[in-house]
């Protein structure tokens, strides 16, 4: 589901299938009967269980800050179609996507490719036109069989490797491990992030048969923490104030400063210091209101992630859940997760077509005190006894901002 994408099909009469599809044969007809605007750009490549948002929000940043210009495809959509694809740091503007879907329609893309694939599409059209310095390119779903995965990068990035999206990508860490690895590209370097020693196992593995050098976090480059933190990569950058919280997030500012490094990027202190005192990504432990934050942590590894945030923020102080997933998620670990830091559960009903009822998360609810509302009913105005935080789906974050 891809907000206001059909308004784009319908006018330039395209089809597509919204159904998931993953492999890469229709993509790469489709971007060769447009000349194939993904070769003519310089990429970063995002694959990550948890943490691409962040990482690429931190890249984009930094690269802004000195100057450069940026073009960013991410998923899901904050608001709409715009957001997944932007240029310089702003939504894609309407008349740039029109004249994208002008191109696709002469070119007879018409039916041959899933939404997904049409948007990828889009965006490397967009990007082309566009000329930006830099473009980071975040995955979908996957790595291996993703739309995305047509590219030759400057660098691949793996930010995290954990349980999500089983249905697709297989039921174990190695599974998952052999999809992200996939993109990993002959002698094009790799940055990866904390990795289970499975997954990591199977990443090493990938790279060593693509001759491709590998850094790691917590190896070849750290956050080491202070009062002033300090990155130690192949630069060595001191940072003030980082402005996206929790431990996590150190571990996502790392990646970024290590891949764009890698990647060539000539980076000075005093551009970098400024970009992540300032960046910000929607839906990461986000405050919207007084006492309310919203979180996108849907599944058991970005939980875990939140809490510790939350335990680092506001020590010794348990929070009010309203909380809404989808039913494809772990949710009944994720609320093992979330219990121990609630004073209440509060489950949600939301607009999207695999959203779990929230009855049927109630129902595993690790605690009593819990309640049942619907989307209308949701509250996001300041809360003047507890913190409350909003978590799970992006689609229920971004369905509540566009309200």
């Amino acid at each position: 589901m891809i907000p206001k994408l059909n308004e784009y099909k319908k006018q330039f009469d395209i089809m597509s299938d919204d159904e998931i599809k993953p492999g890469l044969d229709a993509i790469e007809k489709a971007l060769a009967s447009v000349l194939n605007p993904e070769k003519d750009l310089r990429i970063i490549h995002v694959a990550g269980t948890n943490g691409k948002g962040s990482t690429i929000a931190v890249m984009e940043a930094v690269l802004r800050a000195h100057g450069f210009e940026t073009g960013v495809f991410s998923s899901p959509a904050i608001l709409d179609i715009h957001d997944q694809i932007r240029i310089n740091g702003q939504p894609i503007a309407q008349e740039e996507l029109e004249y994208v879907f002008e191109e696709m329609e002469a070119a007879g893309l018409s039916g041959l490719l899933t939404d997904f694939e049409l948007l990828t599409v889009a965006a490397f059209l967009a990007f082309r036109n566009a000329g930006p310095d830099y473009v980071l390119l975040e995955t979908g779903m996957g790595g291996r069989y993703d739309s995305t995965n047509v590219v030759t990068p400057l660098v691949s990035v793996i930010t995290s490797i954990a349980l999500d999206h089983t249905g697709f990508l297989g039921n174990t860490i190695e599974k998952i491990a052999t999809h992200k690895a996939g993109i990993i590209k002959p002698y094009i370097p790799v940055i990866v992030g904390e990795l289970p020693p499975e997954a990591k196992a199977i990443v090493l593995a990938e790279a060593k048969s693509n001759k491709s050098l590998v850094r790691a976090y917590g190896e070849e480059f750290t956050l080491k923490p202070g009062t002033t933190e300090t990155f130690c990569g192949m630069s060595t950058f001191k940072i003030p104030v980082r402005n996206m919280k929790g431990p996590h997030q150190a571990i996502n500012l790392a990646v970024a400063l290590e891949a764009l490094s890698l990647a060539g990027v000539p980076l000075k202190q005093d551009h970098v210091a400024e970009a992540v005192a300032n960046v910000a990504l929607p839906f990461r432990f986000q405050k919207i209101a007084e006492n309310v934050y919203i979180d996108g942590a849907h599944n058991p590894a970005a939980a875990r992630m939140l809490v510790r945030t939350i335990e680092e923020q506001f020590p010794g102080k348990k929070v009010d859940w309203v909380v809404g997933m989808l039913n494809t998620k772990d949710y009944e670990a994720t609320l093992e997760i979330l219990a121990p830091l609630a004073n209440s559960f509060t489950f949600v009903d939301f607009p999207h077509a695999q959203a779990a009822k929230a009855k049927e998360l109630q129902a595993v609810c690790p605690i009593e005190a819990s309640r049942v509302i619907s989307f209308e009913e949701v509250d996001v105005k300041c809360s003047k006894k507890n913190t409350k935080v909003v978590v799970g789906s992006l689609y229920l974050l971004s369905s509540l901002m566009r309200q």
